[in-house]
């Protein structure tokens, strides 16, 4: 079911990890990021839309991980954007003829039996560096950087005052870092900058998963990521009730496990922990 957070910008909530797809409605129809997991999900999300008679018009993808690249014949064809460095990573998943296998690693079983592939990933890149996500209606401004996966996007919406943060500033997920950039720990903490940097023109904030919050609430999300990621960086005890007996899902640990283990390899190859 969509939920309203403010004038103009909606959202439903997968069961699946408190996955976000938000709709921000133009004068045409509907900009729908990251639209969901399940079939069942996309067809009520666009049967929801049609009740509203708000077609979507276009489609955006924060970043190129599988659950953010899913779409469903009755939401549409229409332009699917992300940025070029986000494209670029989809393109090279989809030219190994064993992706379907590649991504059946990683995803759950039972959300693997309700999730349509068939759609999965035609995204068109932007050209570096474009600045607004091009569409008919409220402007868009794409806060790209690299934290989390190649070609991250933010978003960001002037006119109704909200941040859409794609895979960062949850209060159910740690943040993850792309352990296959060079210094994933600096490319973290400048995209909190940005964000950061981002907070006086909102009063609305969108986490990929979890629960949307107010401008107070965003700094407290960015000051736990923060944390989390100094923490990371220094070898420190970690004080997060995202991991643990405290956890949302159990699976975090792992991550946040692997994660530690990463940066003390790489402190004691002597390499630098970032």
């Amino acid at each position: 079911m969509l939920r309203q957070v403010t004038d103009g910008v909606l959202i439903h909530q997968s069961e699946f990890c408190q996955s976000n797809a938000i709709v921000v409605q133009g004068r045409s129809g509907v900009l729908l990021i990251d639209p969901g997991i399940r079939g069942a999900e996309m067809v009520a999300l666009a049967d929801d839309l049609h009740e509203l008679g708000q077609p979507v018009v276009a489609g955006f993808s924060t970043h190129p991980h599988w659950d953010h690249l899913l779409w469903h014949p009755k939401l549409g064809s229409v332009p699917r954007y992300g940025t070029a460095r986000c494209a670029a990573t989809v393109r090279a998943l989809l030219s190994d003829a064993h992706w379907k296998d590649r991504i059946a690693k990683v995803v759950p079983p039972d959300i693997a039996a309700q999730m349509p592939l068939s759609l999965f990933g035609p995204i068109s890149g932007l050209p570096a560096g474009t600045a607004q996500v091009p569409w008919d209606g409220p402007q868009v401004w794409i806060l790209e950087h690299q934290a989390h996966a190649p070609g991250h996007a933010s978003l960001l919406v002037p006119e109704r005052k909200v941040l859409v943060a794609g895979d960062m500033l949850s209060d159910v997920l740690i943040p993850m870092l792309d352990l296959n950039a060079a210094d994933p720990i600096a490319d973290y903490l400048a995209a909190l900058r940005r964000l950061e940097g981002a907070a006086g023109d909102i009063d609305v904030f969108i986490p990929g998963h979890g629960s949307a919050g107010g401008i107070d609430q965003l700094q407290t999300r960015i000051g736990q990521d923060r944390a989390y990621v100094h923490t990371l960086r220094d070898a420190g005890v970690f004080y997060d009730r995202r991991v643990g007996s405290s956890a949302a899902f159990d699976w975090v640990s792992g991550v946040h496990e692997r994660q530690v283990q990463h940066f003390a390899q790489r402190r004691g190859r002597g390499g630098a922990p970032g």
